[in-house]
């Protein structure tokens, strides 16, 4: 078990989350959660093509393991070509509390370690 929180796509390489969306459906509740990542280590170093990908993102911090299946993963290239990798967006639901309670505990974990800062967004 890490006392560090992090963020895994591949196995041993930490991903750097550069924002985090968070948003709640009116009607249904459901929350949901968009990850935001600018840079991917994996990528950078190739290690996508020798490493393990298990079809989910991995979060880890003192209290254990969240594996979550991402309904959404969203690859965005830009630059002169349209190759030039610029971030990717990773989006999935939370419908339980408890489970919502544990991701937000996680989140607070990641947010201290990596210096990010929580803030309302405006309407």
């Amino acid at each position: 078990m890490t006392s560090v929180a992090a963020i895994y796509f591949f196995e041993g390489i930490p991903e750097e989350l550069s924002n985090v969306s968070l948003r709640r459906d009116r009607r249904s509740g459901v929350r949901s959660v968009l990850l935001r990542f600018e840079q991917l280590k994996s990528l950078e170093r190739f290690n996508s093509f020798t490493k393990k990908f298990n079809n989910f993102v991995r979060l880890v911090d003192e209290e254990g393991e969240i594996q979550v299946t991402p309904d959404s993963t969203k690859f965005i290239f830009g630059g002169m070509d349209g190759d030039e990798f610029q971030r990717l967006d990773c989006t999935f639901a939370i419908e339980q509390e408890d489970h919502w309670e544990r991701f937000m505990r996680f989140m607070n974990r990641y947010a201290e370690a990596n210096g990010m800062a929580f803030s309302e967004s405006k309407k």
